[in-house]
């Protein structure tokens, strides 16, 4: 285009050709049930000067679904070259969010970064020449063009026709559920607060916004209550976040089950298999081996009058060369195979867990419709995304989703900000193989953590079925939260302590119905887990015990102790695990190479773990045997100590060597990229350090009953029981590592099935989190969001404000929008394209020249409406709702269609409906306390600063104060 742009035309004569073009086209859209020959872009007839939108609504249009941002990015970009072709409108009239999934990735339920008809036209022809040259500069092949771009509507209809298509997530924008040309008084806050048509990856949710248009949807729901039809939909209304959480609940349980005979399959199969069913554990081939020990193990070698099991077979016995007479082999060599084969699996089942990981999960797999074209993150040209940082600045490092337990992306994704494909079906699928890999690797980690994360998944791709959740951000966290709840009942058997966790560390907004929905969610997967025995006990966990002792005062020192050093460990683990990820796994050659990291930390594991007893077997089990009480005729893989042998010492060194191991192999693991929990592990330590401290008041009751401390146990033997003090420690130091206290108090009596020791679990989980508090502010899981940068704001912190004023965390710089001057669809294109390279900006304030507010439209909804109308990238747009008017040209097919829709007619230029006019304002003289509490109990995804007479002076979005929190933080360590 010329730099002295034409004289635009005028309303009348651009109304006539914009009548002419709509009659063309409307003649033209006859479907049928037959394919009808497109033309491709470059080829059809000159329609870039009219508004080609075709009637699609609601599917497409200023309502309409997200398009493909590969299209909003060439289609803005192209306006105003010479030579270069816009796509036009009807060109997306086959794709869609759900339905073209052959072209680009949908919502984030799937990972594909590029689609295969973009990458078959980034082929070169077979005369030699690029696609790119054939098409006149476009990127976009002939063939792809028909197959994709311009398929006709008959393929739409005969996929949504078919069985499985009526089970589709709905296809619509995020608030096309609106009625954005009401003229009700009630309708005015929904009006004024503008429309959203979608929320990318790592920007705020509007909570405000989500519940007015909530509100608005139940008081329509609500008027309809007169007729039967009415009165049903408000029943089924009601009762649908009922059915969410049930199913949500159910397929959690199935998952869990799956996971956990998975994960014992594997976990044996390092010491043997089963001959004959050798997808069998130990456990379920040879159930007469555990008549003594109902949750032995293979590592159970000690066992008196143990029964051999002639079914299962060790590798040595089948890969070792020398039989002795017995039929056993004899020598170095039996130990050299057992140790060979137990390396050789535990690197390969690592190593695929990480792969899987890697490969399948990667953040920049996950381009989603819903992700800006402009955006320097997206690039279709090139062949490296990068992940914008949470509060811009330098590019945050690729993430891979299933990775670590998942618990700090759940806390910032409840909090507000969306990351797209972290809870989707890739994801699901990758977390739950992967964690049953890695833990079967025999890794100093748990299952018990990403249960949390498998389950958001499962209420998350539940929930998006239904358009009352998937349509709204903010109740769609409802039903997250609630499937969190059902995560930890099915990882600890404790439904109660899972609502508790969702409220205390996880959820950020836990109103009374999601505390009852989470309570029946969590209830329904211990009960289904139950049923399904995935470990032929009859039991929820592996280490749930019962005790038929109760504890003694004098036994409230050594509980106290034991507080203390849960609450060192974890502060000094938080600490050491912090620096190790920060300046060896992100610092050094680790960075680049993840997999030859896991490979280093499995075989240092390994040459560690195989030559001890307790750290040898399984995480689970070695709790158990930990916490569980010595009747007569238990052995407990040793733990359990006869006062006729008295004689404690072998016994407790090698459970201090088992404590030294698995606590500095879990500094070393935790963060690895594979799916890893941190709750085991933390228990683990706890018992081992609690049962070395009850075998040694043990001794002591025994060999000096006399002791005016032990006056209270009289003549009984069992006085002392290490049990007891190994979940007590086990409390305590897990309340160290992840600052929980009244969840976690919660979990153990459930797990104990007795209110006996609420005292001592209580003080060690109380003492635990003041000394961790004391030493390390943050738990585990805020230093896992501070490492990698995710915008979480913490609504339980306190800040010291000092002398800071609101004016110093405004941002004056960004670029602003003044709705009086004239602004054509190029200039805002070019503003747009500014803000978003920057990776910050999420938003205009629309000002007057005299600094006058008038609303504030976000990036995405501009993005949205500027790709509607860069046809005409010389026509003016226009923010103020007055100036909606029936021109001559309203004739044009889209506005057309809206009213044959019965919406009304609109004009394509009029961006006033995308338009927040109504957004918070805060004085610049205000505390930033008042600032802080409008982010946290408010749900503010942006705050507008003024000056003390009501002018513009700044935005304060949530990254922003995110980041300025940060600084604050640093400045008052």
């Amino acid at each position: 285009m010329a730099e002295s742009q034409p004289q635009r035309q005028p309303l009348e004569a651009a109304g006539s050709s914009r009548r002419q073009s709509t009659s063309t086209i409307r003649a033209s859209m006859v479907i049928d049930a037959s394919p009808q020959p497109v033309q491709s872009p470059q080829h059809s007839p000159t329609t870039s000067s009219h508004l080609s939108f075709t009637r699609t609504s609601p599917h497409f249009g200023p309502l309409g679904a997200p398009t493909s941002p590969e299209w909003r990015r060439r289609r803005l970009l192209g306006m105003g070259n010479e030579g270069q072709t816009v796509l036009s409108r009807a060109s997306t009239l086959e794709s869609s969010a759900l339905m073209g999934d052959e072209m680009y990735a949908s919502y984030g339920s799937l990972g594909n970064s590029r689609s295969r008809a973009w990458r078959k036209g980034r082929r070169h022809s077979g005369n030699g020449t690029s696609d790119h040259a054939a098409t006149g500069g476009n990127d976009f092949p002939s063939d792809y063009v028909g197959e994709g771009l311009l398929a006709p509507l008959s393929r739409i209809q005969s996929r949504s026709s078919t069985f499985f298509g009526q089970f589709r997530r709905p296809l619509s924008a995020y608030d096309a559920g609106f009625d954005v040309n009401t003229e009700h008084p009630e309708e005015e806050g929904a009006r004024v607060n503008g429309v959203r048509v979608w929320y990318s990856s790592f920007t705020s949710i509007d909570w405000l916004h989500d519940a007015i248009k909530d509100s608005s949807r139940l008081r329509r729901l609500r008027n309809k209550r007169t007729s039967f039809r009415g009165r049903l939909r408000n029943f089924a209304d009601r009762s649908i976040g009922w059915i969410i959480v049930t199913v949500v609940g159910f397929l959690t349980a199935i998952v869990a089950f799956l996971v956990i005979r998975t994960e014992q399959v594997l976990f044996d199969l390092k010491e043997g298999y089963c001959q004959g069913a050798w997808w069998k554990a130990k456990r379920f081939c040879c159930p007469a081996t555990v008549k003594l020990a109902p949750f032995q193990t293979y590592v159970t070698h000690g066992l008196p009058d143990e029964i051999p099991c002639k079914r299962w077979s060790i590798w040595s016995d089948v890969l070792g060369p020398h039989v002795g007479p017995d039929g056993t082999h004899v020598g170095d060599e039996n130990w050299v195979i057992e140790y060979a084969s137990y390396t050789v699996i535990a690197l390969a089942l690592a190593v695929t867990s990480s792969i899987l990981t890697l490969k399948l999960t990667a953040s920049t797999r996950f381009v989603t419709r819903k992700d800006s074209g402009l955006s320097p993150s997206f690039d279709p040209d090139s062949s490296e995304t990068k992940e914008p940082a949470a509060g811009g600045g330098a590019p945050r490092r690729v993430m891979y989703f299933a990775s670590g337990s998942g618990i700090p992306e759940i806390k910032t994704i409840l909090s507000g900000f969306v990351i797209h494909g972290y809870l989707g079906g890739m994801t699901l699928f990758t977390k739950s193989v992967g964690l049953a890999l890695s833990v079967a690797s025999g890794l100093s980690l748990g299952k018990e953590g990403p249960f949390v994360h498998i389950a958001s998944c499962v209420g998350n791709i539940v929930s998006r079925y239904f358009r009352k959740y998937e349509n709204n951000e903010g109740k769609r966290r409802e039903v997250l939260s609630a499937a969190a709840a059902a995560g930890v009942a099915v990882a600890f058997g404790a439904p109660i302590g899972g609502v508790l966790f969702s409220l205390e560390e996880v959820s950020y907004f836990f109103p009374p119905k999601v505390m009852w929905r989470s309570f029946w969610c969590a209830m329904i997967a211990a009960v289904t887990l139950r049923f399904l025995d995935p470990f032929g006990t009859g039991k929820l966990v592996l280490f749930q015990v019962t005790y038929d002792k109760d504890w003694h005062a004098f036994e409230l020192v050594p509980f106290l102790f034991l507080g203390v050093f849960g609450g060192l460990y974890g502060a000094y683990f938080s600490k050491l695990n912090y620096r190790w990820s920060r300046d060896v796994r992100n610092g050094t050659w680790l960075k680049a190479h993840p997999v030859v990291e896991v490979v280093l930390v499995t075989l240092v594991t390994s040459a560690l773990c195989f030559l001890n007893l307790y750290t040898r077997m399984g995480g689970t089990e070695l709790v158990y045997y930990l916490l569980a009480e010595c009747r007569p005729g238990d052995y407990h893989e040793g733990l359990c100590i006869s006062p006729a042998s008295n004689n404690p010492g072998p016994i407790v060194g090698a459970i201090a060597l088992a404590l030294i191991v698995k606590g500095a192999l879990t500094i070393v693991t935790f963060g690895i990229k594979l799916p890893a929990g941190i709750f085991i592990p933390s228990l683990g330590v706890g018992a081992c350090m609690g049962r070395i401290v009850g075998i040694g008041m043990q001794w002591l009751q025994w060999n000096y009953p006399h002791w005016g401390v032990f006056k209270s146990c009289g003549d009984e033997a069992k006085c002392v029981i290490p049990g007891i003090y190994a979940m007590v420690g086990a409390a305590a130091t897990l309340s160290g590592v992840t600052r929980t206290t009244v969840s976690l108090a919660v979990i153990m009596f459930e797990l104990t099935k007795s209110l006996s020791y609420v005292v001592p679990i209580m003080l060690a989980v109380l003492v635990g989190k003041t000394v961790a508090d004391a030493i390390e502010p943050k738990g585990i899981y805020d230093l896992v969001i501070t490492l990698a940068q995710l915008p979480y704001l913490d609504h339980k912190q306190e800040y010291l404000w000092g002398a800071c004023q609101i004016t110093d965390v405004a941002d004056k710089s960004v670029t602003v929008i003044h709705p009086d001057e004239e602004n054509t669809v190029k200039s805002l294109r070019d503003k747009l394209q500014e803000a978003v390279s920057t990776g910050i900006v999420e938003g205009f304030p629309l000002i007057t020249m005299d600094r006058k507010l008038i609303g504030y439209i976000g990036t995405n909804e501009l993005e949205h409406a500027l790709a509607q109308v860069a046809d005409e990238p010389d026509a003016e747009c226009h923010f103020y709702p007055a100036e909606t008017r029936r021109r001559s040209f309203d004739a044009a097919s889209f506005t057309s269609s809206l009213n044959e829709d019965g919406l009304g007619y609109r004009d394509p230029f009029d961006l006033s409906l995308y338009m927040d006019r109504a957004p918070l304002c805060v004085p610049c003289h205000a505390p930033l306390e008042l600032v802080q509490q409008m982010f946290v109990k408010l749900g503010a995804r942006y705050i507008i600063v003024t000056d003390a007479n009501g002018a513009y002076v700044g935005v304060i979005d949530k990254k922003t104060w995110i980041a300025f929190l940060g600084e604050l933080e640093e400045k008052h360590a």
